[in-house]
């Protein structure tokens, strides 16, 4: 059984411009990937009408599915009915039921809708109109050539609602989608990249389910990705993977999925029934800037020193803030030559731990490579005491 393909185009020269972050393209993969079906392509283009219908009328036959998200608003510059009719080769019509709608969701937000806002009562000709019970501007779908095209609006609450409510749906009854695909994040830190693909090797040479790697600084994680007829049977050729890498890997794994090195550090520190204060001195504030991300309450604070501090300053300022229930981590970042020095120190109720690190590299990741390798040397610290 072959699963559709799938292409994703967003709309908007805000996007182009890098004025705003396109997190839908995100949103429709993952729900595309977890229905087992194949995306192609992603792309996005600005709010010009004839570049889109280019773009969609190439793609006509060729995929399955193209859902486009953005360019749906009351505007001039919101092209995709447009687009989407010019790409047919019809006009757009104007449908009653979708201006009534319309009018009712601008009366429960206690306004009264502009002449523009009617604009957004147009699909095209053919079409079939998706109400939008969250937002003010309709979807719609429609048979091209063979292909299922969905636009959604691009305010991503809308979006998301539609795409769960009506589109998932809809793709559910169209196609026989008799294969799912799972996927899971192993979460590591302590190798670079290079050694943990020497160490994972045979895995990553599996077609079924495929083992891949993604590095950031001080951190790698490992993508595995199965295809199967169901959910579980999905991630029953997961789990095996899972349990093998656990073995090779062992200490050096610190989550899955979702859970991030900040949250498995300060998790460590929870179990021990501490509260967390980190003190740095070179690094514009990174630690504290990470760790405040994480939501375990058990990050009481950071204490930033000017860039100028030494090392024994921060160990002076560490020997201030001790208390009883409290772990002190120290990041301390110098330039020397051509290295960057690393110095971390943990101070728990009873004594203190350093460790060094010789860096080198962009100046770009070193902040950053150093707040991965301090939170994970910590994090091992902790566990094991």
């Amino acid at each position: 059984m072959t699963s559709p393909d799938a292409e994703i185009l967003t709309i908007g020269t805000e996007l182009l411009l890098g004025e705003i972050t396109d997190t839908n393209t995100v949103v429709i993969a993952r729900s595309l990937r977890d229905l087992g079906i194949n995306l192609f392509r992603t792309a996005t283009v600005g709010d010009n009408a004839q570049r889109i219908s280019e773009l969609l009328r190439e793609r006509f036959g060729h995929v399955q599915i193209i859902i486009t998200t953005g360019g749906l608003g009351p505007t001039v510059d919101d092209p995709t009915r447009e687009a989407v009719a010019l790409a047919l080769g019809v006009p757009t019509v104007f449908v009653p039921e979708l201006w009534e709608q319309i009018q009712d969701r601008f009366k429960a937000f206690g306004r009264t809708p502009g002449e523009n806002n009617r604009r957004q009562a147009y699909i095209p000709e053919g079409a079939h109109a998706i109400e939008n019970p969250v937002g003010t501007a309709p979807a719609f779908w429609v048979d091209a050539d063979g292909t299922l095209v969905v636009s959604l609006p691009g305010v991503p609450a809308e979006m998301s609602h539609l795409l769960e409510h009506a589109v998932l749906p809809l793709i559910r009854t169209r196609y026989d989608l008799g294969e799912v695909i799972r996927a899971r994040i192993v979460r590591t830190a302590g190798l670079g990249e290079s050694r943990l693909d020497e160490q994972i090797d045979d895995l990553e040479r599996l077609t079924n389910p495929t083992v891949g790697v993604s590095a950031h600084p001080g951190r790698v994680d490992i993508r595995i990705t199965a295809r199967a007829a169901s959910k579980e049977a999905a991630e029953g050729l997961i789990a095996p993977v899972v349990s093998q890498l656990q073995s090779l890997l062992g200490h050096h794994i610190y989550g899955f999925d979702k859970e991030t090195l900040e949250d498995a550090m300060l998790g460590e520190a929870d179990a021990k029934g501490w509260q967390v204060t980190s003190l740095e001195a070179g690094s514009t504030g990174a630690l504290e800037f990470a760790l405040s991300k994480s939501a375990n309450p058990t990050y009481a604070g950071g204490i930033i020193l000017p860039a100028s501090a030494s090392v024994d300053d921060l160990r002076t300022a560490m020997a201030d803030q001790r208390q009883q229930g409290v772990l002190l981590i120290g990041m301390h970042l110098a330039s020397i030559k051509e290295t960057t020095r690393l110095t971390v120190i943990m101070w728990d109720e009873a004594d203190a731990e350093e460790k060094i690190y010789e860096q080198k590299g962009p100046a770009v990741n070193i902040a950053e490579r150093s707040v991965s390798l301090t939170l994970d040397w910590a994090r091992r610290r902790v566990s094991e005491s």
